[in-house]
């Protein structure tokens, strides 16, 4: 078996986090590292490496499921103006390998994008 990844460890309370929004599925928490005044990730229950992993195993349904999650974050979180992230590989700046969305907000002005 290999080993829990931060997320996983999150997601079962071994590591605290800032809880922004939970349901049965998902989990949405602030960013420790935040890139923006309000800096979110939300991630799957079910751990899946990258969002093209996701798809592939899960199907459109599971990507749509995590979509649907940002916005409920977002919503509970009375954001109106925000933008979503995901960073699929190395190469595009994932450096966590558990499925996830940035929910960046907080300035007028361009955020940066990763």
């Amino acid at each position: 078996m290999s080993e829990k990844g931060v997320f996983q460890k999150i997601i079962d309370g071994e590591i605290p986090a800032e809880r922004v929004y939970e349901d049965e599925e998902y989990l949405a928490f602030k960013d420790i590292a935040p890139k923006a005044p309000v800096h979110f990730l939300v991630i799957s229950k079910k751990h899946s490496p990258r969002l093209d992993e996701m798809l592939d195993a899960e199907g459109p349904e599971a990507v749509g499921g995590l979509m649907a999650a940002a916005v409920r974050t977002a919503r509970h979180n009375g954001l109106t103006d925000y933008r979503l992230v995901i960073n699929v590989g190395p190469g595009a700046g994932q450096e966590v390998f558990h499925t996830h969305v940035h929910i960046l907000a907080g300035r007028e002005k361009p955020l940066p994008v990763s």
